[in-house]
């Protein structure tokens, strides 16, 4: 084995007793310090936030943490199973609310209106088919492209429809999280790790990106499988393909173009400040790949700015 490639993987291990000791003693110490009298969390039934929920649980009294599941109309039913069989393990507070009533009303739907009469599996056909034209026709994912601004050539007006569907769902969901805790007096924890962060893979202003704490943002997604597996969260959870559960037929890898594990060595090499040519050599990585990674994390950038300066004062 390569002695880079060596020592990328090394970084990734993680010891997970100490992980969680200091990730339990920071969401104690925010609870704290915010004065706050417990925490909510949205639990969609996948891995990060099955990981937070355990983490709270771990920290605070069962009655004291509430996990919110906010499915709509395009959500998988399984993915609700999923986050009922974690509140069942935890034994933690729940609620469900369905935020497809709010989302009509502010007519979300409507801008993808055959959603509306075709059957979930051919919405995810049809998703996937036209994902994969897009990258096909203007060389680089979706997701990669309106990380900026679209403009109309490339097929801009339906991918800004696309990305108008998608991201209101994750902001009505953050609204509902900080609605009930203000209600509760309640700290917002969220789920995203550092991959997604790096990658600018979550939605601005939205339930994966505000709140007021966030444990697992100095965890690559590698290490966060790593920690759920310490920490018990079910297999079933751990195993199945990371998704955001916001358009049919799109899990994480697809949307990204990279399977995580080579993320999170891509992505460790640039933090160590590797140039494109040894990061590829070590991973054995076309540089295409490589750059393609580094143009998201740049392309993010302004999203990881969470305030936008206005012009001084003078």
């Amino acid at each position: 084995m390569k002695p880079d490639l060596e020592y990328l993987r090394a970084k990734m291990e993680i010891d997970p007793e100490k992980v969680t000791s200091e990730l339990e003693e920071f969401l104690r110490r925010s609870v704290e310090e915010l004065e706050r009298d417990g925490v909510v969390l949205g639990l969609s039934g996948g891995l990060d936030s099955s990981v937070v929920a355990a983490l709270c649980a771990r920290v605070l009294a069962p009655e004291k943490v509430l996990a919110l599941m906010l499915p709509e109309r395009d959500s998988e039913r399984t993915h609700y199973e999923d986050a009922l069989e974690v509140v069942r393990w935890l034994g933690i507070r729940s609620e469900k609310v369905d935020i497809t009533p709010v989302l009509g009303k502010l007519g979300i739907y409507r801008l993808w209106p055959l959603s509306s009469i075709l059957p979930k599996d051919l919405k995810a056909k049809l998703v996937r088919k036209a994902y994969r034209l897009y990258e096909e026709k203007v060389g680089e994912t979706p997701f990669s492209k309106a990380l900026l601004g679209v403009r109309e050539e490339d097929f801009g007006t339906v991918l800004r429809r696309a990305n108008a569907y998608y991201r209101a769902k994750h902001r009505v969901r953050m609204v509902v999280l900080y609605l009930r805790a203000e209600k509760e007096n309640l700290l917002v924890v969220g789920s995203a790790n550092r991959t997604e962060y790096r990658l600018g893979f979550f939605v601005k202003h939205g339930c994966d990106h505000a709140a007021d704490a966030m444990p697992l943002l100095g965890l690559y997604k590698t290490q966060v499988r790593a920690l759920g597996r310490y920490l018990g969260v079910p297999e079933r959870i751990i195993e199945k393909p990371p998704s955001p559960d916001i358009m049919p037929g799109i899990v994480d890898e697809e949307a990204l173009g990279i399977p995580y594990g080579k993320l999170d060595l891509v992505l460790s090499a640039l933090d160590e400040g590797w140039d494109v040519k040894r990061t590829a050599g070590a991973l054995g990585l076309d540089e295409g790949e490589v750059e393609k990674v580094k143009l998201m994390s740049e392309r993010s950038e302004h999203m990881r700015r969470v305030l936008v300066l206005g012009r001084p004062l003078w």
